[in-house]
């Protein structure tokens, strides 16, 4: 989950996020790993993205805000790895590599919200409360008032809260989150029928599921699911 928008991803995404994102990521590989990067405007020092040198990193982090992913390419995956190994002016020289590989990628951008004022320890630790608990449980009946226990708040406080860090309700959320996990199950679980997959991804009716479905995806489930058994059909006989 990515501020305002739930993702799926998969071995060789790679994604960059920007510092005041909100987020968590599950996996649900215990074998499965991530290599990680962090950096900050002022990481080259304060006057270095003022520099005609430094324009490229400036731009980068700017777009970088609101959040994005691409596959990875054998290029990218040398580079981390590179700078995973060297210390001092070698891993600068990667990183200022690795980012202007980054500038001229096909990206996909993970979120339309950027939360603009600067979010405390204590905010971080909230709303990760709320995205973990949402995760492990959307499947269930999640009420307002047990998502607000969750934030230590009263409904109406946790309402105005998420609302101003995600720009949407939570309710939104959850169901965008329900639905994402709903195509996860159409994609990869084609034996499993609609019913069962709208039960597994916390619907109580099954014309509620479908109603919601096509709200967000613009299409039915099953149209959904035929369409993605085609298309991996026809990457496979490429």
């Amino acid at each position: 989950m990515v501020a305002d928008a739930v993702h799926y991803y998969k071995s060789g995404d790679l994604i960059i996020l920007g510092g005041q994102q909100p987020h968590v990521f599950r996996n649900d590989d215990e074998n499965g790993r991530m290599h990680s990067v962090f950096f900050s405007p002022t990481s080259f020092g304060a006057t270095f993205i003022n520099l005609e040198e430094g324009k490229g990193v400036a731009s980068f982090y700017a777009f970088a805000k609101a959040g994005f992913k691409l596959k990875t390419t054998s290029s990218l995956t040398a580079l981390f790895e590179h700078l995973s190994r060297v210390k001092g002016i070698y891993k600068l020289s990667y990183f200022l590599q690795l980012i202007a590989v980054l500038q001229v990628a096909k990206k996909e951008q993970l979120s339309s919200f950027v939360y603009q004022k600067k979010i405390s320890e204590v905010d971080g630790q909230k709303m990760n409360a709320i995205f973990e608990y949402s995760l492990q449980h959307f499947a269930e009946s999640i009420t307002l008032q047990q998502i607000a226990a969750i934030a230590a708040m009263s409904p109406n406080a946790f309402c105005k809260y998420f609302k101003k860090r995600t720009n949407k309700t939570y309710f939104q959320f959850l169901t965008e989150m329900r639905i994402a996990h709903s195509c996860k199950l159409l994609r990869d679980k084609p034996e499993m029928g609609i019913a069962a997959i709208s039960e597994a991804s916390g619907f109580q009716t099954l014309s509620h599921f479908n109603r919601k479905f096509k709200s967000v995806q613009g299409r039915s489930p099953s149209r959904y699911r035929d369409k993605e058994l085609e298309s991996t059909s026809n990457k496979l006989y490429r």
